[in-house]
């Protein structure tokens, strides 16, 4: 490279004489300077034009080649930095000023039940129809895609403008095209005397229009159902989240929300615990049409272009969920009362698929703080599916985050002494855990400011069970229940059988009776009904002994007087002395054996709640029967040994009063039969009415408090409709019924027909 003297200008060129000499004489003119900082000061420009080109050719080399992992990091890096920016807000929670309404039409309404809605679109039917429902008042919460002129005659609607007027922290942080705007609907029904509010959407119908068909309204005073609720075994300490839908009839059916790992587990339970109501603040009730179910769940499982029509089992017990274990829950029918009315808020940094789930699981988990718990109940609604696509790419969350949420809830500790402050750090939590985001944190503080000043008492804290060892579980606290499997669809094919469902009921009602005698008087002609009663009642109990007032050999029917059948009872007693019980009934009254499974066998049993059955009558002034009875009565009682005397004595204490029942139904355990063969032989040859004797046994033998108390919803009619039809008021849902008449091969298809509704496996007999 030639270097040329930039210091000296350079003379005009003379023409160069050829001459060797002068040739010689050049090549030793005087030399350029080239030490190494002239060289650098006189190609500065050049080298730092090169130094940039071989920058950028290496930045471009280290870009093409760095892996996957390095970018990770990169986020990672800046994903912690923006953790690590998250502040827990500091709330100064006794100086939070009340809020009025002021502004909206409604200041001074009130109403204790609220269903709150989000609407889009103009009315749909179903919401026509849910303004009716009486005694709950509709809340419709627009957003930016509402009609403007959007009106409904008995709702209230709230518009974007009249949700800003109201004077809520929690607006500042709600999307506008969001039905998460449902939480200024959720704070103004709470301003206005909501006690209960039903979470739902516009396209479900309410089966029956009836909240209180299923779920429960009331959880204290006269309207409460007083009852214990099935509930899930708390035996396995690993298992966390369930699906419901198996309890409900449908095993290949799962929820929005379940987590994807978990759809496989499509077993039923082995067995149930109880617990008592009243403190369900949560209640999710199912739907029929088109559950929740996910968009996985949507595009694998419908085989045609037509629309999803699944149904679950309306007569399935409602079932509760124990601490330590999570079930998930939606925005469209769910009941929320008072006490968890803190759990209604719904996050507004993750998708709209994923915000009710995550708001359903985050309130779970608290709802153990206060020792409450959610329960899930049978269809309450009815969703029509629309046959329009699931929006796959809002779910991404669920579907790789939800099984890690459930794990970190289960496992979180709270120190704090308020119910708000823990509510507060468990979103802070949630949100340095990436569930969601500082902005979810600022509104919860917004939500819980907001709850404060429209006059909302925080719940108190109670004991935590969690971390105490778990009880356990005895025989006798087990509970049965084996849930029915209803028509589906799986992976596009549908499933039709119920085999399976049953014959496990038939095997489970043949293990609790099958060591139990039947003993039928059968008032009609026995050879038309003798063999079909054997069959109907024959694949349950132990056998089924007939009498009649006609012997009949071949039939195997022995003769007895229906007056005084009480007395041809010891001789069955001894044929079976090892059965478990014996159980009575007349062939005037029908029996649904699955009603009984939860009697006590070592009770007695009786109609003694059946006031049409049970009566007392008075001696004075009734005729010479009632007086001829109750002399025998009072003679057998004076010789009664002092147990039975004092037992009868403490119920009976009128010496002008007679109890009689009709005795159409009644069971004998073992251990009272010797009793009652004792009073049978004390009668002697007094005749006695049956209707006398068997309720002065049955008082003698014990008091009617340890009676079992099964028989008290038995349908009860003294006479047969004019119609001469029973099916009017049969009920597969009571223990028995009564009357019915068979006398024909005819008449008992319609009864086993009728029957099946409770057993569907008696269809096979006709």
């Amino acid at each position: 490279m030639l270097v040329q003297d930039r210091a000296v200008p350079k003379s005009p060129k003379r023409p160069q004489i050829r001459t060797l000499p002068t040739l010689q004489q050049g090549r030793f003119a005087e030399p350029k300077n080239l030490d190494f900082s002239t060289w650098v000061s006189e190609n500065f420009y050049r080298i730092i034009t090169i130094f940039v080109l071989i920058s950028t050719i290496a930045a471009v080399f280290f870009l093409y080649t760095s892996t996957n992992t390095a970018s990770l990091l990169c986020l990672q890096s800046q994903t912690q930095h923006a953790i690590d920016s998250i502040s827990l807000p500091q709330l100064k929670w006794n100086s939070i000023k009340p809020i009025a309404d002021k502004t909206s039409p409604y200041a001074n309404f009130r109403s204790e039940q609220w269903v709150v809605v989000s609407v889009s679109n103009y009315p749909s039917d179903a919401l026509k129809k849910m303004v009716k429902v009486k005694g709950w008042q509709v809340l419709a919460i627009g957003n930016s895609r509402t009609p403007r002129d959007w009106s409904l005659k008995g709702a209230i609607f709230l518009s974007l403008d009249m949700q800003a007027n109201l004077g809520f922290r929690v607006v500042d942080h709600l999307p506008y095209d969001s039905y998460v705007r449902k939480s200024v609907g959720y704070l103004f029904a709470i301003q206005h005397g909501a006690k209960k509010i039903f979470d739902a959407d516009d396209r479900g119908e309410i089966i029956d229009n009836d909240l209180g068909k299923h779920f429960d309204v009331e959880l204290v005073g006269e309207g409460a159902r007083q009852e214990v609720i099935l509930q899930y075994s708390h035996d396995n300490p690993n298992r966390t989240v369930i699906n419901p839908y198996i309890h409900f009839g449908q095993r290949s059916v799962w929820p929005r929300g379940l987590p994807l790992e978990n759809v496989g587990e499509i077993g039923h339970e082995e067995f149930y615990t109880e617990v008592f109501g009243g403190k369900q603040f949560i209640q999710q009730g199912i739907s029929n049409g088109l559950p929740d179910v996910d968009s996985v769940f949507y595009f694998t499982r419908k085989s045609r272009l037509e629309a999803f029509d699944i149904r679950f089992d309306e007569h399935a017990p409602k079932v509760a969920l124990p601490q330590g274990m999570m079930v998930p829950l939606n925005s469209f029918n769910t009941i929320y009362h008072s006490s968890a009315f803190w759990a209604l808020m719904l996050p507004v940094s993750v998708s709209t698929m994923a915000s009710d789930v995550l708001r359903g699981y985050w309130g779970q988990r608290l709802l153990w703080e206060i020792g409450g718990y959610v329960v899930v109940y049978p269809a309450t609604v009815h969703r029509y599916d629309r046959i329009e696509a699931y929006p796959f790419s809002e779910e991404k969350d669920l579907h790789v985050n939800v099984g890690r949420l459930i794990k970190f809830l289960v496992s979180w500790r709270s120190n704090k002494h308020r119910l708000f402050e823990k509510i507060l750090e468990l979103s802070y939590a949630m949100a340095e855990e990436g569930f969601w985001t500082e902005q979810d944190v600022r509104f919860t503080a917004a939500w819980l400011q907001d709850l404060l000043a429209v006059g909302y008492q925080q719940p108190r804290l109670m004991s935590l069970e969690l971390d105490r060892p778990r009880a356990n579980i005895g025989h006798g606290d087990r509970k049965d229940f084996i849930p029915q499997k209803l028509p589906s669809v799986h992976l596009a094919v549908e499933e039709t059988g119920t085999v399976s469902y049953e014959i496990g009921n038939l095997i489970r009602w043949r293990k609790n009776f099958g060591n139990v005698v039947l003993i039928m008087f059968c008032s009609g002609p026995v050879e038309r009904t003798a063999l079909e009663w054997r069959l109907l009642y024959g694949r349950i109990f132990k056998t089924v002994f007939i009498l009649s007032a006609q012997k009949n050999s071949d039939l195997a029917v022995e003769e007895g007087q229906l007056d005084q059948i009480y007395k041809h009872l010891p001789k069955i007693f001894d044929r079976f002395s090892s059965a478990d019980g014996f159980l009575f009934l007349e062939d005037d009254t029908i029996l649904n054996y699955w009603n009984l499974l939860q009697a006590d066998k070592t009770k007695l049993w009786i109609a003694d709640k059946v006031s049409m059955s049970w009566t007392t009558a008075s001696t004075n002034g009734n005729s010479d029967w009632y007086s001829k009875q109750a002399d025998m009565v009072k003679k057998v009682v004076s010789t009664m040994p002092v147990h039975f005397q004092v037992n009868y004595k403490e119920v009976v204490r009128s010496d002008q009063s007679l109890t009689i029942c009709s005795s159409e139904i009644f069971y004998i355990p073992r251990r009272f039969v010797a009793d009652f063969v004792d009073l049978v032989n004390l009668v002697g040859h007094l005749e006695i009415h049956q209707k006398v004797a068997i309720p002065m046994f049955f008082l003698s033998m014990d008091l009617p408090q340890n009676f079992d108390s099964v028989l008290r919803k038995m349908v009860y009619k003294q006479d047969l409709p004019s119609t001469n039809s029973s099916s009017t008021y049969y009920s597969a849902q009571a223990p028995a019924v009564h009357p019915w008449k068979v006398s024909s091969e005819q008449e008992f298809i319609k009864l086993i027909r009728i029957m099946a509704e409770g057993d569907p496996l008696l269809m096979e007999l006709v």
